[in-house]
Protein backbone atom coordinates (compact mmCIF):
# COMPACT_ATOMS: atom_id res chain seq x y z
CA UNK A 1 0.00 0.00 0.00
CA UNK A 2 1.51 3.38 -0.37
CA UNK A 3 2.58 5.33 2.59
CA UNK A 4 1.05 8.45 2.63
CA UNK A 5 1.49 10.99 5.53
CA UNK A 6 -1.24 12.68 7.04
CA UNK A 7 -0.33 16.22 5.56
CA UNK A 8 0.07 14.23 1.81
CA UNK A 9 -3.45 12.20 2.32
CA UNK A 10 -5.03 15.96 3.81
CA UNK A 11 -3.93 17.06 0.64
CA UNK A 12 -5.70 14.89 -1.61
CA UNK A 13 -8.46 15.22 0.18
CA UNK A 14 -8.76 18.64 0.28
CA UNK A 15 -9.10 18.46 -3.64
CA UNK A 16 -11.67 16.65 -3.58
CA UNK A 17 -15.31 17.35 -5.19
CA UNK A 18 -16.55 14.02 -6.14
CA UNK A 19 -16.60 10.56 -4.13
CA UNK A 20 -17.40 7.83 -6.48
CA UNK A 21 -18.83 4.93 -4.67
CA UNK A 22 -19.00 1.29 -6.16
CA UNK A 23 -21.78 -0.84 -4.26
CA UNK A 24 -21.56 -4.28 -3.75
CA UNK A 25 -18.76 -4.50 -1.17
CA UNK A 26 -18.51 -0.45 -0.39
CA UNK A 27 -21.97 0.36 0.20
CA UNK A 28 -23.33 -2.93 1.23
CA UNK A 29 -21.18 -6.20 3.06
CA UNK A 30 -21.24 -7.81 -0.57
CA UNK A 31 -22.94 -10.13 0.43
CA UNK A 32 -26.09 -10.92 -2.56
CA UNK A 33 -29.55 -11.88 -1.29
CA UNK A 34 -32.47 -13.20 -3.65
CA UNK A 35 -36.07 -13.59 -2.71
CA UNK A 36 -37.27 -16.52 -4.04
CA UNK A 37 -39.15 -14.19 -6.23
CA UNK A 38 -35.94 -13.71 -7.61
CA UNK A 39 -35.63 -10.12 -6.73
CA UNK A 40 -31.99 -8.67 -5.41
CA UNK A 41 -32.39 -7.26 -1.84
CA UNK A 42 -30.01 -5.16 -0.85
CA UNK A 43 -29.06 -3.74 3.02
CA UNK A 44 -27.59 -0.55 3.61
CA UNK A 45 -25.84 1.15 6.74
CA UNK A 46 -27.50 4.23 7.99
CA UNK A 47 -24.74 5.69 8.91
CA UNK A 48 -23.35 5.42 5.72
CA UNK A 49 -26.28 7.36 4.29
CA UNK A 50 -25.49 10.23 6.63
CA UNK A 51 -22.21 10.54 6.02
CA UNK A 52 -23.16 10.98 1.88
CA UNK A 53 -25.77 13.85 2.90
CA UNK A 54 -23.31 16.02 4.90
CA UNK A 55 -20.64 15.44 2.15
CA UNK A 56 -23.01 16.73 -0.37
CA UNK A 57 -24.35 19.53 2.16
CA UNK A 58 -20.78 20.07 1.98
CA UNK A 59 -20.46 20.94 -1.64
CA UNK A 60 -19.02 17.51 -2.98
CA UNK A 61 -20.84 15.72 -5.68
CA UNK A 62 -21.60 11.65 -4.89
CA UNK A 63 -21.68 9.26 -7.63
CA UNK A 64 -22.10 5.71 -7.62
CA UNK A 65 -20.69 3.62 -10.35
CA UNK A 66 -21.28 0.00 -10.36
CA UNK A 67 -21.39 -2.94 -12.19
CA UNK A 68 -24.73 -4.72 -11.51
CA UNK A 69 -28.29 -2.98 -11.96
CA UNK A 70 -30.71 -3.29 -8.96
CA UNK A 71 -34.17 -1.05 -7.76
CA UNK A 72 -33.10 -1.39 -4.75
CA UNK A 73 -30.04 0.87 -5.24
CA UNK A 74 -32.03 3.19 -7.63
CA UNK A 75 -34.51 3.76 -4.44
CA UNK A 76 -31.48 4.00 -1.85
CA UNK A 77 -29.56 6.85 -4.27
CA UNK A 78 -33.05 8.46 -4.81
CA UNK A 79 -33.48 8.26 -1.18
CA UNK A 80 -29.79 10.29 -0.67
CA UNK A 81 -30.53 12.26 -3.14
CA UNK A 82 -27.11 10.70 -5.79
CA UNK A 83 -28.63 11.95 -8.89
CA UNK A 84 -25.69 10.53 -10.76
CA UNK A 85 -26.15 6.93 -10.96
CA UNK A 86 -24.32 4.45 -13.61
CA UNK A 87 -25.39 0.85 -13.36
CA UNK A 88 -24.37 -2.03 -15.18
CA UNK A 89 -21.34 -0.34 -16.11
CA UNK A 90 -18.75 -2.57 -17.93
CA UNK A 91 -16.59 -0.25 -18.46
CA UNK A 92 -15.53 1.69 -15.13
CA UNK A 93 -13.27 3.88 -16.31
CA UNK A 94 -15.29 5.22 -19.30
CA UNK A 95 -18.08 6.41 -16.60
CA UNK A 96 -15.91 7.98 -14.55
CA UNK A 97 -14.48 10.10 -17.75
CA UNK A 98 -17.66 11.16 -18.52
CA UNK A 99 -18.94 12.02 -14.83
CA UNK A 100 -15.98 14.28 -14.75
CA UNK A 101 -16.55 15.53 -18.29
CA UNK A 102 -20.20 16.62 -16.61
CA UNK A 103 -18.90 17.90 -13.76
CA UNK A 104 -15.88 19.81 -15.31
CA UNK A 105 -13.33 18.24 -13.21
CA UNK A 106 -9.88 17.19 -13.22
CA UNK A 107 -9.10 12.76 -12.03
CA UNK A 108 -7.50 14.52 -9.47
CA UNK A 109 -10.23 15.93 -7.88
CA UNK A 110 -11.99 13.18 -7.64
CA UNK A 111 -11.93 9.72 -5.11
CA UNK A 112 -13.02 6.52 -5.90
CA UNK A 113 -13.74 3.66 -2.99
CA UNK A 114 -13.79 0.32 -4.40
CA UNK A 115 -13.51 -3.31 -2.81
CA UNK A 116 -12.14 -5.66 -5.80
CA UNK A 117 -10.77 -5.59 -9.28
CA UNK A 118 -13.09 -4.02 -11.17
CA UNK A 119 -12.20 -1.06 -9.01
CA UNK A 120 -8.91 -1.05 -9.76
CA UNK A 121 -8.27 1.25 -12.77
CA UNK A 122 -10.42 3.80 -11.16
CA UNK A 123 -8.32 3.62 -7.80
CA UNK A 124 -5.38 4.24 -10.36
CA UNK A 125 -6.72 7.28 -11.29
CA UNK A 126 -7.87 9.31 -9.17
CA UNK A 127 -6.80 11.63 -6.98
CA UNK A 128 -7.74 9.63 -3.47
CA UNK A 129 -8.05 5.74 -4.18
CA UNK A 130 -10.08 3.97 -1.06
CA UNK A 131 -10.44 0.36 -0.80
CA UNK A 132 -12.23 -1.06 2.22
CA UNK A 133 -10.41 -3.78 3.97
CA UNK A 134 -11.62 -6.79 2.75
CA UNK A 135 -10.64 -5.94 -0.79
CA UNK A 136 -7.58 -8.33 -2.72
CA UNK A 137 -4.27 -7.44 -2.16
CA UNK A 138 -3.89 -5.70 -5.29
CA UNK A 139 -6.03 -2.60 -4.50
CA UNK A 140 -5.21 -2.76 -0.79
CA UNK A 141 -1.31 -2.31 -1.82
CA UNK A 142 -2.43 0.84 -4.73
CA UNK A 143 -4.85 2.44 -2.72
CA UNK A 144 -3.81 6.09 -1.27
CA UNK A 145 -5.96 4.66 1.95
CA UNK A 146 -7.76 1.71 3.64
CA UNK A 147 -10.82 2.48 5.51
CA UNK A 148 -10.61 0.94 9.22
CA UNK A 149 -14.12 -0.15 9.19
CA UNK A 150 -15.85 -2.58 6.34
CA UNK A 151 -17.69 -2.49 3.37
CA UNK A 152 -21.52 -1.83 4.50
CA UNK A 153 -20.50 -1.18 7.77
CA UNK A 154 -19.33 2.57 7.57
CA UNK A 155 -16.49 2.55 5.28
CA UNK A 156 -18.23 4.83 3.47
CA UNK A 157 -19.19 7.24 6.54
CA UNK A 158 -15.74 7.14 7.17
CA UNK A 159 -14.41 8.27 3.97
CA UNK A 160 -17.22 11.41 3.94
CA UNK A 161 -15.80 12.58 7.49
CA UNK A 162 -12.15 12.25 5.94
CA UNK A 163 -13.07 14.53 3.15
CA UNK A 164 -14.68 16.84 5.40
CA UNK A 165 -12.11 17.12 8.31
CA UNK A 166 -9.51 17.70 5.36
CA UNK A 167 -11.78 20.38 4.11
CA UNK A 168 -12.45 21.88 7.12
CA UNK A 169 -16.70 21.67 6.88
CA UNK A 170 -17.00 18.49 9.24
CA UNK A 171 -17.47 21.20 12.46
CA UNK A 172 -19.76 23.27 10.88
CA UNK A 173 -21.69 19.93 9.82
CA UNK A 174 -21.27 18.67 13.82
CA UNK A 175 -23.00 21.92 15.14
CA UNK A 176 -26.38 20.97 13.76
CA UNK A 177 -26.20 17.94 15.69
CA UNK A 178 -24.51 19.52 18.90
CA UNK A 179 -27.31 22.41 19.47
Amino acid sequence: MPVLSEAELTQRALAVRLLVLDVDGVLTDGTLYFAASGEELKAFNIQDGLGIKLLQASGVEVAIVTGRASRALELRASELGIGRLVQGAQDKVAAFSTLLEALALESRQAACVGDDLPDLPLILRCGLGVAVPEAPLALLDRAHYVTRRTGGRGAVREVCELLMQAQGTLPRAMETFLR
